[in-house]
């Protein structure tokens, strides 16, 4: 039995019946041209005869402000095995997981779900699996999930995702002794840092609000239909965009590929919100995740986040690159004179009134930010379930009351992998945002293959 950690304690607080508080992911495979008729009914098996033993925090379940291992683990109450209804295409298969990741996860029980999917044409399945953030957050989730696939197409062991031993299961191994030495080596690590947090507190409010155009602040960010309370149902959205076409926008605009992918969902924003008459005279915020991991590890607090002016009051997408670029370089050039646990601290000062706010609902109309922007590297070697190819995986992500529209990204392979999750009340059409991806992707391509003296100016 161990103690709820605080950020364990802030997402099980926030959760609620028209706020669910999981992520999951959605992971999409072919089976083997050679493979027998059976081949998902022999996957899953195999996974129900698995002698793995399953593992923290898959085998932990909340027992008042404890994790307690459920010595009574049933494994059919997190392990389903269901088939679409013919003919099973893409469409059905995110109605489905839209339907799923609408519904909370039974607190009595390890707070997760594994989704075998077949029926899907192309010869393909899927697997969706959840899990509530107050375990594990959504990358390190991912990379549970990945670790238990193989870079072989040969392999054919099976290990459940929820038997993979990863860091944040040996850390719960150790002894009290050891974790407590690490507990007060952070806490020490924090006071240390307290110097330099106050000094660039001091130079934010001197230098960058007051003469800084770049700036974003906690308190600019315009009241949209993205910032309304949230309602229980969701929708997911999901779609492969080929990762050359953005490096080659990137390459020849001069910027990063990250400054790449949020001017093009800030048009795709735009397209959207003046599709639903609402797009606001002021730019949207974003609000950007950016690890600050020195490893592969699953800790769920080793993270910042940027504040991304997405310049959608302007309807030249150079115009929007631009504004993004600079203001996130404004960030980063921030974030290079701390370390990570001054940049954790800084933020913490910076922010803890925006998540307050968020967690409170008290003022609805003074968001930090509109939504939520995350891309995340991924695998970038193909893998293999039991000989069935990995083709794709989507994220799906968590939306509150005031963020109900999340945009996550991965790459795998050579594509960008998009997963939109979205409140299905608050914005209406919400899967016609990849439509307005793709549109301005090509409207970028139509930039750079004309090679104008604007292109030539911004490069």
């Amino acid at each position: 039995m161990r103690p709820l950690h605080p950020i364990d304690f802030i997402f099980l607080t926030l959760e609620k019946r028209q706020q669910p508080m999981h992520v999951g992911g959605l992971f999409l495979f072919t089976i083997p041209d050679n493979a027998p008729a059976s081949f998902i009914q022999d996957l899953v098996t195999d996974i129900r005869n698995s002698k793995s033993i399953p593992i923290p925090p898959f085998n932990n379940r909340l027992s008042g402000f404890f994790w307690d291992e459920d010595e009574e683990f049933d494994l059919d109450h997190h392990f389903r095995h269901i088939a679409l209804p013919q003919p099973g295409r893409i469409r059905e298969l995110l109605t489905y997981i839209s339907q799923e990741h609408s519904t909370l996860i039974d607190r009595a029980k390890p707070l997760w779900t594994c989704h075998i999917i077949e029926g899907i044409e192309g010869n393909r399945f899927a697997m969706y699996f959840k899990i509530h953030h107050a375990m594990v957050d959504g990358i390190a989730g991912m990379r549970l999930v990945e670790k238990s696939l193989s870079d072989e197409p040969d392999t054919k062991s099976i290990v459940p995702p929820w038997c993979v031993e990863g860091p944040r299961a040996k850390r719960l191994k150790q002894p009290k002794v050891s974790r407590m030495k690490g507990l007060l080596d952070g806490l020490k690590d924090q006071l240390d840092t307290t110097p330099r947090v106050i000094y660039e507190l001091s130079q934010t409010v001197m230098k960058d609000m007051g003469r800084n155009p770049d700036y974003v602040s906690s308190f600019q960010a315009p009241s949209t239909i993205l910032n309304q309370r949230v309602s229980s149902s969701r929708r997911f959205a999901a779609q492969s965009f080929e990762f050359s076409r953005l490096h080659n926008i990137a390459k020849a605009l001069g910027v990063t590929i990250n400054d790449t992918v949020l001017a093009i969902c800030s048009g795709a924003l735009r397209e959207y919100l003046i599709s639903q008459n609402a797009l606001p005279k002021k730019p949207l915020i974003a609000m950007v995740p950016a690890s600050l991991r020195g490893d592969d590890s699953e800790l769920s607090n080793r993270i910042t986040m940027i504040l991304a002016n997405l310049g959608t009051h302007k309807e030249d997408p150079l115009e929007r690159l631009m504004i993004v670029r600079r203001s996130v370089l404004n960030a980063k050039e921030r974030f290079k004179r701390m370390n990570a646990n001054q940049i954790l601290n800084y933020s913490a000062f910076v922010y803890c009134a925006a998540g307050l706010n968020i967690a409170s609902g008290l003022m609805p109309k003074r968001q930090a930010f509109n939504l939520v922007i995350s891309n995340v590297p991924g695998p970038r070697e193909p893998l293999y379930w039991n000989g069935a190819r990995l083709d794709a995986l989507y994220p799906a992500s968590i939306v509150l009351d005031g963020q109900a529209l999340n945009i996550t990204m991965t790459s795998y392979l050579d594509k960008l992998e998009v997963g939109l999750t979205a409140c299905r009340n608050a914005l209406p059409k919400m899967q016609n945002l990849l439509t307005h991806l793709e549109e301005e992707i090509q409207r970028f391509e139509e930039i750079v293959q004309k090679d104008s003296p604007k292109l030539r100016a911004v490069s």
